[in-house]
């Protein structure tokens, strides 16, 4: 039901959900909430203070989270977003005196709006993607309310997020990329394996969350053959949605190579991870980890501005379309929900069209 965003944050502390007594008023009885013991509902307290009782509102926080992540099935870090965003949404509707949804206007939603970018609510200013997705996740929160029969109206349905110039993707060249390939590992246990996460990484375009929560199971070198084409690798995106991606041969041989003569020698200090890439102590690998490869590699390859491990993802996408690749083949390799998410890519490639163009028509300069 209602949309929000997907950054991952760290959860605020949790807060014990109790249920509010009846109300004796007269009038129209507001809606009661059911607690959702799976999530941990927003709390309303600053950090390093007692948590005072939970409002309606909190109750109808958690209820939308339970939403989100059982009927939804969101990824943790995206819930954890959730959280924090609708916590800080709480903490300033109850410094203006709400206690209950209905209780919410415009005004205050839009005052909202306005302390996430100067911290007039207490809390740090944040920068516009930042407000942003905090927005969304107001927006979602009071559709699924409106939706569920809890409030009679939307007061959110007509404020905006604020907008983002668009920031386009960072590539590298191909000829960058081998560089930092070839400056990869050594015949060592660990230095094959970041050979071979690096090789993974630009041959599949997985984002680094999709490379360090691989399981062995997941990769199909047997495909890799002139019969049955390349081998295979099964990666888990956002919300968990499952995608099968083909695996070039490069990368192909540097995992075996890696499962061959590397993995065993890593498994056999740890406790029997299932994990593809292993650290030094036999676990799984960690993103931190996986980016201090990267960064190791790219500094033997003398490159000398900033790479991530998410700029083998931009180059992986930006070279497929520099080299004639659809861009729907493009987005179902990516994982990305919509093609307008990756035809932020052909604003790159469409530089090196000017320059083909201006190069080779003969009216094109003059």
């Amino acid at each position: 039901m209602g949309p929000g965003p997907s950054a991952g944050m760290a959860p605020p502390a949790e807060t014990t959900v109790t249920t509010a007594p009846e109300s004796k008023a007269p009038g129209p009885e507001a809606p009661q909430f059911q607690t959702a013991p799976a999530v941990e509902a927003a709390p309303a307290a600053e950090p390093g203070k007692a948590a005072a009782a939970p409002t309606r509102i909190d109750r109808g926080v958690t209820d939308y989270l339970q939403h989100m992540g059982v009927e939804r099935g969101l990824a943790a870090n995206t819930l954890a977003a959730y959280r924090r965003d609708l916590a800080r949404y709480s903490r300033y509707l109850a410094g203006a005196g709400c206690q209950q949804p209905t209780d919410i206007t415009r005004q205050h939603v839009t005052g909202f709006v306005r302390a996430l970018s100067d911290g007039s609510d207490g809390g740090s200013a944040l920068g516009v993607r930042s407000a942003a997705r905090t927005v969304v996740a107001v927006r979602g929160l009071h559709k699924f309310w409106a939706l569920e029969g809890h409030t009679a109206s939307d007061p959110a349905s007509e404020v905006h997020p604020p907008m983002a110039g668009k920031r386009l993707p960072k590539a590298i060249t191909v000829d960058e990329v081998t560089r930092i390939l070839e400056a990869a590992g050594t015949d060592t246990a660990t230095g094959l394996r970041d050979r071979a996460l690096l090789e993974f990484l630009y041959s599949t375009g997985a984002r680094i969350s999709e490379a360090v929560g691989l399981e062995v199971d997941d990769i199909s070198l047997a495909a890799g053959n002139k019969e049955q084409g390349p081998a295979i690798v099964r990666l888990f995106g956002k919300g968990s949605k499952e995608r099968l991606v083909p695996l070039g041969s490069y990368g192909a041989r540097a995992l075996e190579a890696y499962l061959v003569r590397g993995r065993p020698l890593l498994a056999a200090k740890g406790k029997g991870t299932p994990a593809l890439f292993l650290n030094a102590r036999g676990g799984r690998i960690s993103r931190q980890s996986a980016w201090t490869i990267l960064k190791v590699a790219a500094e033997k390859a003398n490159i000398t501005r900033d790479v991530s491990p998410h700029t083998l993802r931009h180059s992986f996408a930006t070279h497929l379309l520099e080299g004639g690749a659809d861009v729907r083949v493009v987005q179902e390799l990516l994982g990305h929900a919509s093609v307008t998410t990756t035809q932020v890519y052909t604003l790159v490639t469409a530089d090196t069209l000017r320059e083909v163009y201006a190069a080779a028509h003969p009216r094109a300069l003059g």
